[in-house]
């Protein structure tokens, strides 16, 4: 693939394909297309990588001259001018070069799940706070993160960022917790809320296990009430200092590599 004349340029932003590409910032578009945005060259690379089902590439003359050799065949290409790129991103200074890629089945039935760390969030509402939690999950070598009830869009473009191409190294999926915990339960996971309450177990005191989830509850809000009376076992994070709490992707952080290794 090189650079000429007759390759495709869009220099408007009236053109219908950045119209369709523009309604990926949202909940509502991506779901109607069932695809979504990645921004930047390391998070197309990562898709590029995880053999994603790529559905259009759109670069600006730049970027195309600079990542042409790594394009895969077979999916369409877009020169695009810089303020359409400029429209297509959040970023104040957008790198130049996107895909729009597959969203991946966002069902996946927890009866037939059987090993694995798995993260379980209870209405996580941040996005920067989700992303960083899917890559660490990633980093920590979880199976899987399962979004449930009130939780943010794992799509959206600030998570999506923040994932760093982790959602193509593990397994994201929504669902109802009050029906994963004993699903989990019965296929002898022990799942583990984090909740500071008097039964609460301090979990440096926990052994590392194999196949467990840890529940991260709401950044205001902790964990749903209901939700703990339904877990193995509650667990803190003894704090040293005089801070009251943690950033809850910090507590996350810790909490899965201690439980995991």
């Amino acid at each position: 693939m090189t650079y000429n004349d007759d390759m495709e340029k869009i220099n408007s932003n009236q053109n219908s394909r950045v119209k369709a590409w523009t309604k990926l910032q949202t909940k509502k578009g991506r779901q109607a297309s069932q695809t979504y945005l990645l921004d930047g060259w390391h998070l197309v690379q990562e898709a590029i990588h995880a053999n994603g089902k790529l559905h259009a590439l759109m670069a600006t003359e730049d970027q195309f001259k600079e990542h042409e050799v790594d394009f895969p065949q077979g999916v369409p290409v877009f020169v695009i001018a810089d303020d359409i790129a400029k429209k297509l991103s959040d970023l104040v200074t957008p790198q130049g070069i996107f895909a729009e890629v597959s969203l991946p089945s966002s069902y996946r039935d927890p009866k037939y799940i059987h090993d694995g760390a798995w993260l379980f969030l209870d209405a996580i509402q941040d996005p920067g706070n989700v992303g960083t939690m899917v890559r660490t999950a990633d980093a920590a070598g979880f199976a899987g993160v399962v979004f449930g009830q009130g939780s943010v869009d794992p799509y959206t473009p600030k998570a999506v960022r923040a994932m760093q191409g982790s959602q193509f190294h593990l397994e994201l999926t929504v669902g109802d917790l009050h029906t994963w915990i004993p699903e989990f339960t019965r296929n002898d996971f022990t799942v583990y809320g984090t909740q500071l309450n008097p039964e609460a177990v301090d979990i440096f005191q926990v052994q590392p296990a194999t196949n467990f989830a840890l529940i991260m509850g709401n950044e205001g809000q902790g964990m749903d009430p209901e939700l703990a009376k339904l877990t193995s076992k509650n667990l803190y994070i003894p704090l040293s200092g005089h801070a009251e709490s943690l950033n809850v992707g910090v507590a996350a952080g810790i909490a899965m590599y201690t439980l995991k290794h």
